[in-house]
C-alpha cells in the first residue's frame, strides 16, 4: 500500500502546536453523529453545483446549435474531450490534496491541512503556466487532428481549444479550492463560488456567443472567451479569501512561501495514479471519438455523442460526482478518525443516493429523446434517430456509473488511487475500444455498436469498484507528511 514517511520524532513544529489544539473549524459531525444527514450535507452542494454548471453547459451548446449549427456543438464537444484529457491529468495533484487534506482534517491537524492547500495551489499556478499554456499554443491543430475532426469542426474547435488552454490558470484555482474545502468539510463555499461563477459564465457566453450592441457575435469561440473570463474572475477572489483567511482552509503563516518539496512529493505519489487514471480514460474518450468519426455519418454522430453523452448524460454523471466526493471526504475524514466501519456505512448510503439520481434523470432519457435533442436545434431526421438511441442506451448506463462513481471516490478518499487506476484501464479502454476494433475488422461498425460498447465498460467498472472496496484492504493505508522547517 501507498506510504509516507512519518513525521520524525525529534522535531518540534508548528505542526505540533496547532495539532494539539481543538480542531473545532472543521465539522465533527462528518467523524460522529448520524451518517445519513453527514453524507447529504457533503453531497448536495456539490450535486446542485454541478448540475448548474452541466446546465451551463447546455445552454453554450443550445446557444451554438441555434446561431452555429450542429458543426459548432460537435467543436465544442471534440474540444472538450481534448482539454478534459489534458487538464485531468494536470489537476491529478487535487486528488492526492484531498488524501491528505480530509484526513489531517478527520485528525484535527489544522497546520497540515493548511500547508498541504498552499503547497497545491503553488503547483497548480506552475502547471497551468508551464504546462497547460503551451499545450494549448502549440499542439492545439495536431490534438485536433488526432482525433480526426472534420474539416468544418477543426475550424470551429482551433481557437476554442487554444483559449482554454492558455487562460486555465483560474480553473485549476476553481479545482483546488473546491476539493480542499470539500476534503476539510465545507461544502457549501465551495457551491456559492460554483454557482457565482456559472452565472458569471451564462452572461459572458450569452454575450459573446450572441453579440450586444458593439461586441460582435464570437460564436464557438465566444464560449471559451466567457468561461476563461469567469473562472478567473473566481480564481482572483479565491486567492484573496486563501491569503486573508475565514475559509476551513487557509495560506499558513511564518512557514516560508517557497515549495515545500516533501508536501508536493505526496501530493503527486497519491494523485499521479489519479492523473494517469483520468489520461487513459479521455485517451479512451479520444479513440472512441476517433471511432465515431470513422463511421460514415461522422459529422452527425460526433454532433450526437456531443449533446447526448458529453453534456445532457453529465446530469448523472455531474450529479453522481458530488457523491462522490462526498464519498472521498467520508472515507477519508473517517478513517483518519480512526473509524472505519463508518466509512463503509457512509459509501452504502452514498451508492443508495446516487442510484435513485440516475434512474429519476434516466427516465427522462428513454422516454423524452425528442423532445431533449430539440431543446438544442436539433430537428434532422437522423440526428434524431441517432441520438434517441444513445439515450436510451445511456438511461441503463447511468445506473452504473453513479455506483462506479461513489466507490471510486471512496477508494481514493482512503488513499488507494491506485486500484481506481486499474479498474478505469480495463473497464474504460480495454473493453469498449476491443469491441469496437474487433467489430470494425470483423464486420461493419455501427453507431449502435459503439453505445453498447459504452454501456458494457460502466457496467464492468461499476462491478469492480464495489468488488475492490469490498475487499477493505484500503484500511492499511498509512498517510502523513513530515513536519514544517521552522
Amino acid at each position: 500500500m501507498t506510504d509516507i514517511a512519518a513525521p520524525a520524532p525529534q522535531a518540534a513544529s508548528d505542526d505540533k502546536a496547532l495539532a494539539a489544539r481543538p480542531a473545532r473549524k472543521y465539522d465533527r459531525s462528518i467523524v460522529d453523529g448520524p451518517l445519513g444527514p453527514a453524507v447529504w450535507k457533503l453531497a448536495w452542494p456539490t450535486m446542485l453545483t454541478n448540475i448548474i454548471g452541466g446546465l451551463q453547459g447546455i445552454i453554450d451548446h443550445i446557444l451554438v446549435g441555434h446561431l452555429v449549427g450542429f458543426v459548432g456543438n460537435a467543436a465544442i464537444g471534440v474540444s472538450y474531450q481534448i482539454f478534459i484529457m489534458v487538464i485531468v491529468f494536470i489537476s491529478s495533484l487535487f486528488t492526492g490534496m484531498s488524501v491528505l487534506v480530509s484526513r489531517f482534517a478527520g485528525a484535527g491537524e489544522e497546520a497540515k491541512v493548511n500547508r498541504t492547500v498552499y503547497q497545491a495551489f503553488l503547483t497548480a499556478i506552475g502547471l497551468s503556466l508551464f504546462v497547460m499554456a503551451p499545450v494549448g499554443l502549440f499542439l492545439a491543430s495536431p490534438l485536433l487532428d488526432m482525433v480526426n475532426a472534420a474539416p468544418e469542426v477543426k475550424v470551429q474547435a482551433l481557437p476554442f481549444l487554444r483559449i482554454m488552454f492558455t487562460f486555465s490558470t483560474g480553473l485549476l484555482l476553481f479545482f483546488m479550492l473546491s476539493g480542499a474545502l470539500r476534503s476539510a468539510g465545507d461544502a457549501r463555499t465551495p457551491m456559492i463560488l460554483g454557482l457565482t461563477m456559472t452565472a458569471l459564465n451564462i452572461v459572458f457566453n450569452v454575450v459573446l456567443i450572441r453579440g450586444l450592441g458593439p461586441i460582435p457575435a464570437y460564436g464557438t469561440t465566444g464560449a471559451a472567451m466567457g468561461t476563461v473570463s469567469a473562472t478567473g474572475i473566481i480564481g482572483i477572489y479565491s486567492l484573496y479569501k486563501l491569503w486573508k483567511g475565514g475559509w476551513v482552509v487557509q495560506f499558513p503563516r511564518g512557514l516560508g512561501w517557497g515549495p515545500d518539496w516533501a508536501v508536493i512529493k505526496s501530493l503527486f505519489k497519491f494523485g499521479l495514479p489519479t492523473g494517469i487514471q483520468g489520461i487513459a480514460m479521455n485517451v479512451g474518450g479520444v479513440l472512441m471519438l476517433s471511432f465515431i468519426g470513422s463511421l460514415a455519418q461522422s459529422a452527425v454522430a460526433q454532433a450526437v455523442f456531443t449533446v447526448s453523452y458529453s453534456e445532457l448524460f453529465s446530469l448523472i454523471t455531474w450529479t453522481s460526482m458530488g457523491l462522490m466526493g462526498a464519498s472521498s471526504a467520508m472515507a477519508g475524514q473517517n478513517l483518519g478518525a480512526g473509524k472505519p466501519e463508518r466509512a463503509i456505512q457512509s459509501v452504502h448510503i452514498a451508492a443508495r443516493v446516487a442510484v435513485m439520481s440516475a434512474a429519476f434523470i434516466g427516465f427522462f432519457f428513454f422516454f423524452f429523446p425528442r423532445q431533449l435533442l430539440a431543446v438544442f436545434g436539433m430537428h434532422e431526421p437522423a440526428v434524431i434517430e441517432l441520438g434517441t438511441q444513445l439515450l436510451r442506451v445511456l438511461s441503463f448506463s447511468g445506473l452504473f456509473i453513479s455506483v462506479a462513481l461513489t466507490y471510486t471516490g471512496a477508494l481514493q478518499g482512503t488513499g488507494d488511487t491506485k486500484s481506481p487506476l486499474y479498474i478505469s484501464i480495463v473497464s474504460q479502454v480495454i473493453i469498449p475500444l476491443g469491441i469496437c476494433f474487433t467489430i470494425r475488422h470483423t464486420g461493419t461498425l455501427q453507431p449502435i455498436h459503439i453505445w453498447i460498447a459504452i454501456l458494457i465498460g460502466h457496467a464492468t467498472r461499476c462491478l469492480l469498484s464495489v468488488w475492490r472496496f469490498n475487499q477493505g484492504k484500503w484500511r492499511g493505508i498509512h498517510v502523513d507528511i513530515a513536519p514544517a522547517k521552522s
